[in-house]
């Protein structure tokens, strides 16, 4: 990675829905950097046993259960960690949903996909960044995201320029508007009448979800910018890429091992000045 190294083996990452895909492999790359990851995974069985195959690679790897869309789950999860590690240095917002395969577009499980793609990140940054231990090094977040989500994508994006371009501005940007805008495209996936309603054409829900993680990424990165010297917390998101796993149906063209990578290279940044951007294989995109 040649990067200047400011974590050691008590640097401790929280990655979710790391069971299996880019998750997995996340947890993995990160673990062999020397850092001490927290694997997590909704079904407890499932999360022991990609524990297991990392420990006996003698990672140093440790896993409890998460549900990210659960408040007591989530609650549960905290209380665990205040009390085994009293802290954690890194959250990988990993856990997402998509039920489109291939050209697909169904809108049949919108409401699950951005409830648990967007607010489950959201849940999760709420209630991790209070664990955050202040550092000189900054604690970092990274949110797996999608080109799909981008504003002013060329392909993809929202026909309403003016709600493009609040969207798109941190100073009409606000967690208001982004939830405004998930539940107007809700209520027309009600209604019958999203196809009208000048959403993105490509994997609707999905693109939706991804949309505003990148809007939130941005307006919390500003937020947490203002936080004191040693208790400042860096936050930005990435594209993995039409990966290789369960999630496309085994279709994509890229390895779970190259997708993670970009994660890991931006939770491990020594250059604390990037904040609030969006990464593809290392390179800057425009959201």
């Amino acid at each position: 990675m040649g990067v200047k190294r400011w974590w050691s083996s008590e640097t401790v990452a929280v990655v979710t829905g790391a069971n299996r895909g880019i998750g997995f492999e996340i947890a993995r790359q990160l673990a062999d950097h020397g850092l001490t990851v927290i694997l997590t995974a909704r079904d407890t069985s499932v999360g022991l046993e990609a524990a297991k195959v990392l420990q006996e690679g003698g990672l140093n790897v440790d896993v409890h259960q998460l549900d990210v869309l659960d408040p007591s789950s989530i609650k549960e999860f905290c209380d665990w960690i205040q009390e085994k590690y009293g802290f954690i240095d890194i959250l990988v917002n990993n856990a997402g949903v998509n039920y489109n395969l291939g050209s697909d577009n169904s809108v049949e499980f919108a409401k699950q996909v951005i409830t648990t793609n967007y607010y489950g990140t959201k849940n999760m940054i709420t209630a991790m960044i209070p664990l955050m231990r202040p550092s000189t090094a900054g604690g970092r977040i990274v949110n797996v995201s999608s080109r799909l989500g981008r504003a002013n994508g060329r392909r993809n994006r929202i026909e309403d320029s003016t709600l493009r371009e609040q969207l798109g501005d941190l100073d009409t940007l606000s967690e208001e508007l982004i939830d405004r805008t998930l539940s107007t495209f809700l209520q027309q996936v009600e209604d019958g009448t999203w196809k009208s309603g000048g959403w993105p054409q490509r994997f609707t829900d999905y693109s939706m979800s991804k949309l505003a993680v990148n809007a939130y990424t941005r307006l919390m990165a500003k937020e947490l910018s203002n936080r004191p010297e040693g208790q400042k917390i860096y936050m930005n998101c990435f594209c993995p890429g039409w990966v290789k796993t369960a999630m496309t149906g085994w279709a994509g063209n890229i390895s779970a091992e190259s997708a993670a990578d970009t994660a890991v290279w931006l939770a491990l940044l020594p250059d604390q000045a990037i904040s609030g951007k969006f990464f593809a294989e290392r390179r800057e995109i425009s959201f």
